[in-house]
This record gives C-alpha cells, structure tokens and sequence, in this order.
C-alpha cells in the first residue's frame, strides 16, 4: 500500500464521517436553537423579552411594546478525534473495517457535542429543580415540571424535549399514562428513527447515557428548544496524513463548536434517585 492516499479517498472518507455523524452521533443537536458556518471565536444568540400590547387612540400612533434583546455569547471551542491506522493494515481497502473508524470518530464528536449542550443544561436551570426525594422518575414530578413551564409560559408548540437517564426511561414505561396506547395513541408510540424515542404531553423523551449522576442522583432535563444554542463554526471535517517515523496514516476527525444557555425559565431540572 502506497504512503499515498488519493484525494478521491480523503473526500469519501469525510463524506463518510460527516454522513455518520448526522445519523447517529449527536441526539441533542436538532433539540435546540442552531448556529451555522460561525466566522470567528464566538457567536451571539438574541435573547428576547415578553412584549405587552396596547391600545392605541384614533389617528394616533400604535403603541411601542419596547422588548428587552439581551445578546448571549457563546464561545466555539475545536474538538479532535483521531487515530493511527498502520500501513500493514489494509484498512484502506476493507470497507468493513474503514466503516468502523468512520462510526468511532463520528461518536466521539457526536457525544462532544452532547456534553456541551448538557453542560449547559446542568450549570444553569433557574433555580428550578425538582428535588429527587428518594424517588425515581415519579407522575408526581413530571407533573410538577409541566406546571412549571406553564408557569413561566414556555410556548406549548412541540418543540419540548425531555432528556433522561435509561433508569427513568424504563420507570416511564411503568406509568400507565405514558405506555398505553389508550391515553396517548399509537402514532407516537414507541420509536422514531430506528432510537428510543415518544412523544408525550407534547414532549418528546428520550433516554440518553450522558446525563450528569452525583451520590447516585441522576439530572434529567425538561426544556423548551428555545431555551438553549448551539453553534457551528466547522461541521465535521477529516485530515489523513502520512508518518513515515510511524509507518502509518494518521485520521484526524474534528470540528469547532459551543453550546450556551440562553433563557434558564425555559428548563426544568427533574433530580432522580438510582439507589
């Protein structure tokens, strides 16, 4: 095998990893606000205020509501995910073992972007916390959480997510109101896409491996796609180089990106005991 890889290799093999990484690498990404093609270190998000409306006289001029745009930065940080691949291997011609690099990189920066956008969610809930109580997931405290954003008006438009640890995932499917078709019908139940997945109370759940656990307390997070960003300055791109001290390629996946929370109301902390 030459020290040499074509160019046509390198483009399938991005092709390839980039392919991976949108199928399968990140299961948070498409859950909150998204950022493009960043130029430069950081990005703003808008956060935008409640508006009031008001009367206006004949012929007079139409009241101003004067919402409160208070920018949010978030910072874009490159992330790596590389490997050796020896030139006695024949990796380069055995599609099946050249797919299990792929599949490797493209998890890697999957789950790095998981961990920003749960970091977010962890450092900053507003305060609003459901206490575990000793308990697991509970109707009780899924309850409590609904009341909770539409206390604080957090648009009932489809677009909350609810992200919790396999635990909570399989104590769901114990509630009644949640794994029977009678209450919520057989349309959303129960996998979209091939993953674990159901939508209920206009919410889709998810369970998810990356949640933060402490003293076996487990935080699951209820939130409004609105609530949190992402941003992008660098989808994920490949680099093949060749060492010759290492007689080997070496595959080097990466990307730049942030997440960064932008309206705490629009999240909800539900703490779930593992004990």
């Amino acid at each position: 095998m030459s020290k040499d890889v074509s160019n046509a290799f390198i483009k399938q093999y991005e092709a390839e990893v980039h392919e991976a990484y949108q199928r399968m690498g990140s299961a948070l990404r498409n859950t909150v606000r998204n950022k493009t093609n960043i130029q430069g270190a950081s990005t703003t998000f808008q956060k935008v205020g409640k508006g009031e409306a008001g009367q206006k006289l004949r012929n007079g001029k139409v009241p101003v509501m004067n919402i409160d745009h208070d920018p949010v930065e978030c910072i874009l940080t490159d992330y790596y995910a590389g490997d050796w691949v020896d030139k006695l291997d024949e990796l380069k011609i055995n599609i099946d073992e050249k797919k299990v690099i792929v599949n490797a990189g493209a998890y890697a920066l999957g789950r790095k972007t998981d961990d920003l956008i749960i970091t977010e969610l962890a450092a900053a809930s507003g305060g609003q916390v459901i206490a575990h109580g000793a308990a697991g997931l509970t109707l009780p405290k899924i309850l409590q959480g609904f009341e909770l954003h539409g206390t604080n008006d957090v648009p009932d438009d489809g677009e909350r997510y609810a992200v919790i640890g396999w635990k909570q995932w399989s104590q769901l499917l114990q509630i009644d109101e949640f794994a029977n078709a009678d209450y919520v019908g057989t349309d959303d139940y129960p996998w979209l896409n091939g993953g674990q997945a159901k939508k209920w109370l206009n919410t889709l759940w998810m369970p998810h491996s990356g949640l933060p656990v402490a003293t076996n307390i487990r935080s699951c997070f209820w939130y409004h796609k609105t609530a949190i960003g992402h941003a992008s300055g660098a989808e994920v791109q490949t680099d093949i180089s060749w060492h010759g001290d290492y007689a080997a390629h070496f595959v080097n996946s990466m990307m730049s990106q942030g997440a960064k929370m932008i309206d705490e109301l629009g999240v909800v902390e539900i703490e779930c005991s593992e004990a």
